[in-house]
């Protein structure tokens, strides 16, 4: 088995535990994440059907994404620091943002979603696999 993935807030009011791997690491460049990164995207770890352990109480905003999808963003109340996303229709994902983790070089992007989306001025690496929106499922 792998060492869990931890991490939390910026003040540590909240924090996690994902027991399992990532299904995917991405890195979004839709207009949504760019608000809520306050750049050009966010870096997330998107693990399907993993045990998490939450401490904590996070507050939760909600929002419908570019494609159609419900989001349920959670940030610490104290320090205002963005920490996971869940997705309502979708119980089994769980998404943790890179930069909450405690060991954030772990974090290797395998692609990059919502190109459509990009800055001029978000270098992302051109390497990766990158979609105009979201990936085909499967």
């Amino acid at each position: 088995m792998s060492t869990p993935f931890t991490g939390g807030c910026a003040c540590g009011a909240v924090r996690y535990q994902v027991a399992g791997e990532p299904a995917a690491m991405v890195d979004c460049q839709c207009r949504q994440c760019q608000r809520e990164s306050g750049t050009g995207h966010t870096s997330n770890l998107v693990f399907a059907n993993a045990v998490v352990t939450l401490e904590g109480q996070p507050s939760h905003f909600e929002a419908t994404g570019d494609g159609g999808t419900l989001k349920r963003r959670a940030f610490c109340p104290a320090c205002g620091a963005p920490v996971y996303m869940v997705f309502p229709a979708m119980p089994e994902y769980f998404v943790i943002r890179a930069a909450s983790l405690d060991e954030p070089e772990r974090y290797q992007p395998q692609m990059v979603t919502w190109t459509d989306g990009a800055q001029p001025w978000d270098r992302i690496d051109p390497g990766l696999t990158a979609f105009t929106r979201m990936p085909p499922p499967g």
